[in-house]
């Protein structure tokens, strides 16, 4: 059994791979819900819901959010109406929100996904990390913002001075699935907002030190694949770059994949973990995501 810890664009790139790699039944992943929240009368739960796509072949892969052959005919009819929505909702993605919405009334989060994933053939477990409310707030030169306001409102603009979120507990077999993994895998996700939520809930990181932990850098250089990783490294007193993140993860970290380009980090990564692999961890066609996931997994 394969777990993938995952955030919401750069780990489902690689997830593309994997499942064309391994028997999709054979895969947990654990998802972040850090940036849950409600928009326009609807629970989004954008990483779960790019996971979900991710695994269904319905994924919008130019934005890496919504479904793919989307219409928006509720959003723009919103706007007329003088309604502004902080997210664009897609029709067909806005009715996942909708049921995931409804099913919430009855259910935790993690059984509302059950279903839905069910219902979308994918026969991976996909686990939220937290069936619990959480909150991220971006403390910048401007106030304070939440995470969202921060990443559409202002466009991820403002200095970031720090990242404050919620504790939480981990969802049921969030821990069971880690431990009784043969190979933990961490996708290249934002590293403050994604992927630390998890392995800082109580008992992950002991989990992870039981299992063998690959980590995929979602950094070329000095600057993050996508999205304000770099910004957030910074204001929590990390460096911006592959090292910076190898650190986060040092204390259960077995392999580590940097880019081909990032050459020159090599020798200071091996001073943290026990195996670095140079490679290209750029995913821009099919055949990468293939490539990089045969890699992972042979190199347990």
């Amino acid at each position: 059994m394969i777990t993938v810890l995952s955030g919401g664009t750069g780990t489902p790139k690689l997830l593309q791979g994997i499942k064309e790699v391994i028997n999709p039944s054979e895969l947990n992943i654990i998802v972040n819900t850090l940036e849950n929240d409600y928009f326009s009368g609807v629970y989004v739960s954008a990483d779960i819901d790019t996971v979900l796509y991710t695994m269904s072949n319905l994924i919008n892969d130019e934005l890496w959010y919504g479904r793919k052959d989307d219409t928006f005919h509720t959003h723009d009819t919103l706007e007329k109406l003088g309604f502004h929505e902080t997210l664009r909702i897609g029709d067909k993605d806005r009715a996942l929100k909708i049921q995931k919405t409804e099913l919430m009334k009855k259910y935790s989060l993690q059984k509302a996904v059950e279903i839905q994933k069910n219902k979308l053939g994918i026969t991976s477990n996909i686990l939220p990390m937290s069936n619990e409310e959480s909150a991220v707030t971006i403390k910048t030169n401007d106030g304070l913002m939440s995470f969202h306001d921060f990443l559409i409102t202002h466009q991820s603009k403002p200095v970031v001075e720090d990242i404050i979120y919620s504790e939480v507990e981990p969802a049921e077999g969030v821990i069971e699935s880690i431990e009784e993994s043969d190979h933990v895998i961490i996708g290249p996700s934002n590293p403050i907002t994604s992927i630390n939520p998890i392995i800082s809930m109580a008992g992950v990181k002991r989990a992870l030190k039981k299992t063998y932990v690959t980590s995929v850098s979602p950094f070329i250089g000095d600057n993050a694949i996508s999205g304000p990783a770099s910004k957030f490294m910074k204001a929590k007193g990390y460096s911006s770059n592959c090292v910076g993140v190898c650190s986060i993860y040092e204390d259960f970290l077995n392999h580590y994949i940097i880019n081909n380009t990032d050459n020159k980090y090599k020798n200071n990564i091996e001073e943290i973990v026990p195996k670095v692999s140079v490679e290209n961890i750029i995913l821009k066609t099919m055949e990468d995501k293939i490539n990089l996931a045969k890699k992972i997994l042979e190199m347990e």
